[in-house]
């Protein structure tokens, strides 16, 4: 059962439900020293749980016992279903803790771990998610594993109870069986997360299949693929704008802009606030999971962008205004830089998703100070199609706002004017979002992950520039200035963890004790990048550099010619558990996969500096999955953006000048997306070595200025530029023509 709600209770930290009893005197739990607010709302329940790490398997093995593992997310609803009904019960604690060393790990904070005992446990019993329930040999490895247990038999699963004592008496009585386990399950890892596709032909081809497979599981209708649950695959979504651009292919024009306009009218998008919840339940996007991730949020931003610079839709443009709005208002911390990792479902564990749903009672109520006419609240109430009968299982009246018939298609129906009904649609929307704002807002985690704030920054800059709008570019500056001097050291240590949030006592928590992944490295040296381009600021290049020198050296594989997830431990040491399972992770899930992004960042970086050994690297590391990747269809689309910026020699267009002819210049530049075009602004006394890239200063130095004190622009492609273009007209033809 994977997990969707989520539940937290309040305040900031959370507080222990008055159903906990008291930590039993005897060896209470480690957990309240840990930074996570995961971690820290267990705290007092009476297992004897302690963090991952050498201790706890020290401990193991010292005392002979299993190890129970708990893998959750301070956003998951039924971890903390299982926290309630067998956490915080004393008889199945006092199992635990007679049988089993306990370690209940964050899959936020350890991204590693969560991910090598997901497959272990997928290898048990064919399923994963959320909570995540295994059990360990003391020396990490898993021998059994499922998911959620109820506390009692029921939904077809046995009780908790009886799988404890089964599994301690399996590790005392038939502990050959629970190693020859152990042992398969290790080799099911190393062979479920070690690809080996090298000798497959790298070419366009292979990009339009993997296209084609996201296409053969596009929903028409609804926008999408698949069925439910709906997920909305950011990564293949602009994949298939890549391809639709640079290939005239309308099915996937098609299929990009029905996904963006569905999901934008649907429930999983926040009506009134913005913000994408999760997923979708059902195939037409009208019931999520109500919580609202950073990562889905950002990459689906930068999916309205590109729509938006490709396509001038307003929709799109509204949406991705909408999304940064939300993420400013809630998910940020505008004084010190930096963006919270998620925002909960709920806020108990009786309601699902209550605070963002609607009773047609509550609705009219809320209306109320608006003094609407009968007519003009029916088109309310008809427009976010609220009813008596609702949307919600748990709850029938309650509805999910979501856009059943557009504004245009309202006028036209009733005979009103678009204006009108727009103007009363926005008064409506701030009324119930003033009565929202009276309700018990769910909590969110103030935990700044390096990796997921590097592709907000990212997010926030591509916004900037399509949008023309400082403000996103200066907060995205801002919060990368503060991650590179927390989480990283300038050389090679950059940490997993910016900061996490207040503690009880309202200090800020800060732990430079997660060492940072591959993902947290590809996706910063892919904001540093992006600053540079956003701001000219040399120092945004070098630490780039710097990062992809790091980023080779602690995580590629020369043997296998591609990326690991983790650093490979110094000599003498070991990982522990599963951890020593080599993983060179291709597929998104959720986040873009560490592999081609990892690649990408480099053909960025080479393509500006002229690094060689950047672009050997990362041609290498995408041949190695060459003879595989078509297989993964919708899970690969990072793959086919990166392959499209090793195969397609990339376009740079320098705007040369500053003023409005410049902005307009790089405004007409901008339009269309193609994921390998650089766009950059630069004034012109930093038209020197030094203060421009290496291989850009070559070219740029090459081509002889105009005449004259106007902006003027260069158009570069694979070392070979344009004569310098001083109007709009002339950008324009040009364009096209490289188009």
């Amino acid at each position: 059962m994977g997990c969707g709600w989520r539940w937290l209770p309040q305040p900031l930290y959370p507080q222990p439900m008055e159903s906990v009893p008291s930590p039993v005197s005897r060896g209470a739990n480690l957990l309240q020293h840990s930074s996570s607010s995961y971690l820290r709302s267990a705290r007092l329940q009476p297992v004897r749980w302690q963090p991952w790490g050498e201790s706890a398997i020290a401990q193991a093995q010292a005392e002979d016992k299993p190890i129970l593992l708990d893998i959750g997310a301070v956003w998951c609803h039924w971890c903390h279903v299982m926290d309630r009904e067998s956490y915080e019960d004393a008889e199945i604690a006092a199992i635990i803790n007679e049988h089993f060393v306990a370690v209940k790990v964050d899959r936020d904070e350890r991204a590693d771990v969560d991910a090598r005992y997901q497959a272990a446990v997928a290898a048990i019993s064919g399923q994963g998610g959320w909570p995540l329930t295994a059990f360990l040999t003391p020396d990490g490895r898993p021998y059994f594993g499922g998911t959620y247990f109820p506390r009692e038999e029921r939904y077809g699963r046995p009780g908790f109870g009886r799988v404890l004592l089964t599994m301690a008496q399996v590790w005392r009585e038939r502990r050959e069986e629970a190693l020859e386990s152990a042992a398969s399950v290790m080799a099911a890892i190393e062979q479920n997360e070690t690809f080996s596709g090298g000798g497959g032909e790298m070419s366009l081809a292979l990009v339009d299949k993997i296209a084609g497979s996201a296409l053969a599981q596009f929903d028409p209708r609804n926008g999408g693929f698949g069925a439910q649950p709906k997920f909305p695959h950011p990564a293949a979504l602009d994949l298939l704008l890549e391809v639709a651009m640079n290939r005239d292919n309308e099915h996937c024009a098609l299929a990009f802009t029905t996904t963006l306009e569905k999901m934008a009218r649907g429930g999983v998008y926040d009506q009134l606030a913005g913000g994408f919840h999760r997923y979708s339940t059902d195939e037409r996007w009208v019931v999520p999971h109500f919580e609202k991730m950073l990562y889905d949020n950002t990459e689906l931003l930068r999916n309205y962008v590109h729509g938006y610079q490709s396509f001038v839709r307003e929709d799109f443009l509204r949406t991705a205004r909408q999304i940064i709005a939300w993420l400013d208002a809630t998910m940020t911390d505008r004084a010190r830089g930096g963006f919270f990792a998620s925002q909960d479902a709920d806020i108990n564990l009786d309601d699902d998703g209550d605070y963002f749903t609607w009773t047609v009672d509550e609705a009219r109520q809320a209306l109320l100070p608006l003094a609407l006419a009968p007519a003009d609240l029916e088109v309310v109430l008809r427009y976010w199609d609220i009813g008596d009968l609702g949307d919600m299982r748990h709850d029938p009246a309650r509805n999910v706002l979501h856009v059943k018939q557009t504004l245009d298609e309202l006028a036209t129906a009733t005979g009103r004017a678009l204006e009108e009904l727009t103007s009363l649609v926005e008064a409506a929307r701030g009324a119930l979002l003033a009565a929202r704002a009276r309700r018990t807002e769910p909590f969110i985690d103030r935990t700044l992950y390096t990796g997921w704030n590097a592709m907000a920054v990212s997010a926030y800059l591509e916004a900037a520039r399509v949008l023309r709008a400082d403000g996103p570019r200066d907060f995205a500056l801002h919060t990368l200035d503060r991650l590179l001097a927390a989480a990283w050291d300038g050389d090679q240590a950059l940490n997993h963890v910016i900061a996490y949030g207040e503690a009880p006592d309202g200090t800020l928590q800060t732990d430079r004790g997660v060492p940072g992944t591959l993902d947290d490295h590809a996706f910063t040296i892919h904001a540093c990048i992006d600053a540079w381009l956003g701001s000219g600021q040399m120092a945004y290049y070098r630490a780039a550099v710097s990062l992809a020198d790091a980023m080779i050296a602690l995580f590629y594989d020369p043997l296998a010619k591609a990326f690991d997830d983790a650093a490979v431990p110094a000599q003498g040491t070991g990982h522990l558990g599963a951890l020593a399972a080599r993983r060179k992770p291709l597929q998104d899930a959720p986040t873009p996969a560490g592999n081609p992004s990892a690649a990408s960042a480099l053909l960025r970086l080479e393509s500006l500096g002229g690094r060689a050994d950047f672009r050997a690297i990362a041609e290498t590391t995408l041949a190695s999955f060459a003879g595989i990747v078509e297989h993964f269809g919708l899970y690969v689309g990072s793959y086919g953006l990166a392959l499209e910026r090793l195969l397609l020699d990339p376009p740079q267009i320098v705007v040369v000048g500053s003023g409005p002819g410049a902005a307009r210049l790089e405004a007409l530049a901008v339009a269309r997306f193609a994921v390998n075009k650089t766009v950059m602004r630069i004034a012109p006394h930093r038209l020197a070595p030094g203060d421009i890239p290496e291989a850009l200063a070559e070219m740029l130095l090459q081509v002889p200025q105009p005449q004259g004190s106007g902006p003027w622009v260069m158009i570069c492609k694979g070392r070979t530029c344009l004569p310098p273009i001083t109007s709009e007209e002339d950008l324009l033809a040009a364009i096209e023509q490289e188009d």
